[in-house]
């Protein structure tokens, strides 16, 4: 086959590709659970599959508070089943609540010695509960498998998410765009070396008239073009720009970054916002204590426009919503998938995220627009790079401690706290 040397390297391009795109692969335990009955009674320790089982469990569930060998939030677990019975470990994991308001004595005890911070609640199943005291038995001391921010257990999920979609795409990008470089190189410089040694010959030697139509032969362009070399060259590049084509097309699919709509009434952010300098607080009253920014009632906008341009045709909307009594129907524009959890006061309040972090210059928009892509892969790369205001907060100060015993030059990031465990978002 003429092509042959071609198509191996366009099949070993593509398996690169996918398999960057793939990352590591992660156990879905916390999705299948543990096979019933997989849990059996040995004299000489725990099956490895359960404890591996376990082992994804523990990290994606329990090890952003507890550590195998060092108090984090919660105390560490090396040796909890010969301190503790197994029912009554399976009956506190699954709900501690529960057990604290029985008045069960070493429930209420831990529950007092821990400043009464309450462990939430799992919902799994006694299999799945078994699988993580088996790695909790077996699980090295002192290995990389150990619990806690900063360990395996955040890495591992936040390695395996460092590929935001986009990214790919801009490695095919940048191999396209080389390719096209080096052949343009190479066509130069054999058009300079041709011209030289035509030049030479032209001017030093006698040629016969056979060598004479070699050296000077009449333009024959189309000749050049059906040469396998040129035809390889053209398919290699259409195929490389297709892929690529497909590729950034495929990923951006449910990415709505410059989504602008069309709303209801022209409400303009950055005569408010900007010119006027209205706090977003003032219109968005949750954005500090809710899970959700609310879109303002018309009666905040009444406040002024009780007042200020009540002839305006954009105003006189707002008088018609309130004398129907029907909301205005503005048109949702940053949105975030079922799947995906998001609490807004988690970021303003607690993290003191500026609203342009995320929305952009707000201020200068008269309509508004969806500034950032909104995913995964952005919100894991803001979660490694934002360093946590940790002091004056107790409830850091182990995890602090533990971080800085790891890696003290890094620092204590959203990251370090176990902000890129899938079960913080996704549960």
């Amino acid at each position: 086959m003429k092509y042959k040397p071609l198509f191996s390297f366009l099949i070993a391009l593509f398996l690169t590709f996918t398999a960057y795109a793939q990352g590591g692969e992660q156990a879905n335990v916390g999705k299948e659970g543990v096979t019933a009955g997989a849990v059996e009674a040995q004299a000489g320790g725990a099956d490895a599959a359960l404890a591996s089982a376990g082992d994804a469990l523990f990290k994606n569930n329990c090890a952003s508070c507890h550590a195998l060998d060092e108090e984090v939030v919660g105390p560490a677990l090396r040796g909890i089943t010969q301190k503790r019975p197994e029912a009554w470990l399976i009956s506190w994991i699954r709900n501690s609540s529960k057990m604290v308001q029985s008045g069960d004595k070493e429930a209420v005890a831990i529950f007092n010695q821990y400043n009464k911070q309450q462990m939430p609640s799992f919902a799994f199943s006694d299999d799945e509960i078994k699988s993580i005291l088996a790695y909790i038995k077996t699980a090295p001391a002192g290995g990389s498998t150990e619990g806690g921010p900063g360990a395996e257990g955040g890495a591992g999920v936040a390695q395996a998410t460092s590929g935001d979609a986009g990214e790919v795409g801009k490695y095919l990008d940048l191999l396209l765009v080389i390719l096209v470089v080096v052949l343009i190189v190479m066509v130069v410089t054999l058009l300079i070396i041709a011209t030289v040694l035509k030049n030479y010959l032209n001017k030093n030697r006698q040629l016969a008239p056979e060598d004479e139509e070699l050296v000077n032969p009449k333009a024959d362009y189309m000749s050049v073009l059906k040469t396998p070399v040129v035809k390889g060259l053209a398919i290699t590049i259409f195929i490389l720009a297709l892929l690529n084509l497909s590729w950034n097309k495929a990923m951006s699919i449910g990415i709505q970054q410059n989504y602008q709509p069309k709303q209801p009434i022209a409400f303009s952010h950055k005569l408010h916002a900007g010119d006027h300098k209205i706090d977003c607080n003032y219109c968005h009253t949750s954005v500090y204590k809710s899970k959700n920014a609310n879109i303002p009632s018309a009666n905040i906008c009444m406040n002024c426009h009780s007042q200020i341009k009540k002839e305006s045709p954009e105003i006189k909307k707002i008088y018609a919503a309130l004398e129907n009594n029907r909301p205005i129907q503005w048109v949702r524009i940053h949105n975030l998938p079922d799947l995906a959890y998001f609490n807004h006061s988690q970021h303003t309040k607690v993290g003191g995220v500026e609203c342009q972090t995320c929305h952009g210059p707000i201020e200068t928009m008269d309509v508004v627009y969806q500034y950032s892509p909104l995913t995964m892969g952005w919100c894991i790369n803001c979660h490694r790079e934002t360093p946590l205001n940790t002091q004056g907060n107790a409830y850091y100060d182990n995890l602090v401690k533990l971080h800085e015993g790891q890696d003290s030059k890094a620092p204590f990031t959203v990251v370090s706290n176990g902000g890129a465990e899938c079960s913080k978002c996704h549960y």
